[in-house]
């Protein structure tokens, strides 16, 4: 359950924290990839892709900042 409290009447704000938590949850992306079928063999490939993705990330050299 998210929970996001309104400060000071402030609406616009609060609006803006829910939609970074639901961003950050993958509500939107579970909506997006529920809103056609997706067969199973096209669901291991993307899974697939998104591991070799997410490692590729994780082992890319840092870059130092001063």
């Amino acid at each position: 359950m998210i929970e996001i409290t309104v400060g000071g009447n402030n609406l616009e704000k609060a609006m803006r924290v829910l939609k970074r938590k639901l961003i950050r949850e993958g509500v939107f992306r579970e909506l997006k990839a529920r809103r056609f079928y997706e067969k199973p063999s096209e669901k291991k490939k993307r899974k697939d892709k998104e591991s070799v993705k997410k490692r590729r990330k994780e082992a890319a050299p840092r870059k130092l900042v001063p």
